[in-house]
């Protein structure tokens, strides 16, 4: 194997468009930022896309730039692993909105000169989808020998089944739900206004002031963050534990184990995502509703698909429970559609799709290898 297919190649392009958005409107051009892996063969018809997360980006498997730690998912991508670039050609890209490179509010308005701030369009998942399928046909694949993705990236695997039937051959949905509850509403929204609170926030305004609203981001990255983890995991990790002192401080610092973890995620955020861009994400997957999207009956969405899916939850994830994806499943079958479907145990809850799990290995490997 290359240099090139173990590190992955980053890139970034520049559509012309138009792209046309669910919120009316359209945006152009569209900036993306991808990396590939592997070599995409002679029928082009080796490709893997990948879909990441909230706060993922399109760095899977290679170093990240900003951090110096390794890709979000080098379990699942690499050498010998499930999605692997000897056999398959891997594609991620950043989603449209976020902060690694594509189109988002940092961006600079050609028309302005200035960040568009606050001016970018609302999106939705399905205008990430739609970005992405620009993206495919400008590296001239068709159709994708599978789609992979977990939590949002999940959703956009669901979206991609959806909108684009014709260019899925396999679908893997991790983690993930066919629309937002609103308890999930209601978390997001917490993280919202502790942005908008911030002072430095400035309406969105703080681009090129190098005083970001950090203390308002990093309280939404602690609050979604709780929501990723599950209590058993919480309990065996820290318990009630005090944090490098033998008694109660009987103050405001950190006193515990878990308020330290959770203060010090908040701030290594920061340094790596954007807040209007936290905004900006929260808000399309607040928004997403695939059975609204097709006449407010999920089964419709996947009427006469020819694409194979397989679900997984697990079964300490109470952000997406089971429940929501045996929903998925109650939909592909009701659609006539080739659904598998898995529960897995783990104690890490919601987070478990990006930690070591070899059985979700296991499980992804043998559904690509039948496809």
């Amino acid at each position: 194997m290359s240099s090139d297919q173990r590190f992955g190649l980053a890139r970034r392009v520049v559509l012309p468009g138009p792209l046309a958005l669910d919120g009316g409107g359209s945006l152009a051009p569209v900036e993306i930022a991808y990396e590939t892996y592997g070599t995409l063969d002679a029928d082009a018809g080796n490709a893997v896309l990948i879909c990441h997360a909230l706060t993922g980006d399109q760095h899977v498997a290679s170093v990240h730039p900003r951090t110096g730690k390794p890709g979000w998912w080098t379990r699942m991508v690499g050498a010998g692993k499930p999605i692997d670039p000897a056999r398959h050609f891997v594609v991620c890209a950043n989603v449209l909105g976020s902060c690694m490179g594509s189109s988002g509010p940092a961006s600079v308005d050609a028309a302005s000169g200035q960040s568009y701030a606050m001016t970018f369009p609302v999106i939705t998942i399905r205008d990430m989808v739609r970005a992405q399928a620009m993206l495919l046909d400008h590296l001239g694949i068709g159709t994708l020998r599978a789609v992979v993705g977990g939590s949002m990236g999940g959703m956009q695997v669901l979206s991609w089944a959806a909108t684009f039937p014709e260019r899925v051959r396999a679908a893997v949905v991790i983690a993930a739900t066919a629309r937002h509850t609103a308890q999930n509403i209601a978390f997001h929204e917490v993280g919202r206004q502790a942005i908008m609170a911030d002072p430095k926030w400035h309406g969105g305004d703080y681009y090129g002031t190098d005083d970001a609203p950090a203390a308002g981001l990093s309280v939404a990255r602690m609050a979604a963050h709780i929501t990723y983890l599950s209590e058993a995991g919480l309990t065996e990790k820290f318990g009630r534990r005090l944090q490098s002192r033998d008694a109660k401080g009987f103050g405001f610092d950190a006193d515990f184990q878990v308020e330290s973890y959770l203060r010090h995620q908040g701030i290594a955020f920061v340094d790596r995502f954007d807040a209007n861009s936290y905004l900006y994400i929260t808000r399309a997957m607040d928004y997403y509703d695939l059975a609204e999207e097709h006449g407010g009956r999920l089964a419709d969405a996947f009427r006469g698909t020819r694409t194979r899916f397989a679900i997984v939850s697990f079964d300490t994830d109470w952000l997406y429970p089971t429940a929501e994806s045996r929903s998925i499943v109650h939909a592909l079958n009701a659609a006539g559609a080739a659904a598998s479907f898995v529960e897995l145990s783990s104690p890490y809850g919601h987070d478990a799709f990006l930690l070591e799990s070899p059985e979700l290995n296991r499980v992804v490997d043998g559904f690509l290898s039948a496809v």
